[in-house]
């Protein structure tokens, strides 16, 4: 496994300044985020900036795990849905466009919506999300769609019958373990459930149970590393594991991204030797 962090992050620092960062604290990957109102929006890469970032990648050896694109694919007002859809097209071409050796990075992206909407809305999901998948096949690319507990696409059960409904053989998921585990549900559940479709993990920290959770950043809370390392290799998972900062976190008084990543970096660098994983690049 590689031990990676996502740039969502670090919503105000350009990645021309957290590659570095991130290698020099010890990091072995990065997912991008490109989505609007970040520094990096996919708006905001020019060509320069684009052939600037793939350079710093290989010059720091730092492995791109995922671009993150995270658009709501359920957008009601036209006009918000196309812009969605030519953000995410435009996500899916930057990752064509930054494929390495290994092919394109995965395009990370989440459904929207909101909580008991699955019903109401899991056609309309299926048609929309079935075009984007071919249009990444088209370009050789991977979506890894991210469940989200304040979405339509809430709960464990709920990612098989839309994958399965799908069957395209370029889309799988992004774990974040933590939208789960704060409502209660325990990490091998939801590892015997999704475990078969990840292409991506990522991880935050957390404090109590809904509705009176908060993320926090590793250290702070109460999450079980070593014991969520352990589950990940016992489902024969071999990717990143991206650490994330919550927005919720991000938007404190005096937050320091810097002072977070490092943090965080110790605290899972801490548990993977505790697990008895080797890391790789």
């Amino acid at each position: 496994m590689r031990l990676g962090l996502t740039t969502w992050s670090m919503v105000a620092v350009r990645a021309e300044e957290a590659i570095p960062l991130l290698a020099s604290i010890g990091f072995d990957s990065v997912e991008i985020a490109v989505v609007p109102g970040w520094r990096d929006a996919v708006d905001l890469l020019t060509p320069a900036r684009r052939r600037r970032i793939r350079q710093l990648l290989l010059e720091y050896d730092l492995h791109l795990a995922a671009i993150a694109g995270n658009t709501d694919l359920l957008a009601d007002d036209p006009d918000e849905l196309a812009e969605n859809w030519c953000t995410l097209t435009r996500t899916v071409d930057l990752a064509a466009e930054w494929a390495a050796r290994q092919g394109p990075p995965p395009v990370d992206t989440y459904v929207g919506g909101r909580p008991g909407e699955w019903d109401q809305k899991r056609d309309v999901l299926i048609e929309r999300l079935g075009r984007l998948c071919d249009y990444a096949a088209e370009r050789g690319v991977t979506i890894a769609l991210q469940p989200h507990m304040d979405g339509a696409l809430d709960t464990p059960e709920k990612v098989p019958i839309l994958l399965d409904a799908l069957a395209r053989p370029n889309l799988g998921i992004t774990l974040d373990i933590n939208d789960f585990t704060v409502q209660g549900i325990p990490l091998e559940e939801v590892f015997s459930q999704l475990g078969r479709f990840m292409l991506l993990t990522q991880v935050k920290d957390e404090r109590g149970r809904q509705p009176g959770y908060q993320f926090t950043v590793p250290g702070d809370g109460e999450f079980y590393y070593v014991r969520y390392l352990r589950a990940l290799r016992a489902a024969g998972f071999d990717g990143d594991v991206c650490v994330e900062i919550s927005l919720r976190v991000q938007r404190q008084p005096g937050f320091d991204p810097t002072r977070a990543i490092t943090q965080s970096y110790a605290v899972l660098a801490s548990a993977f030797e505790t697990a008895g994983l080797t890391r790789h690049r």
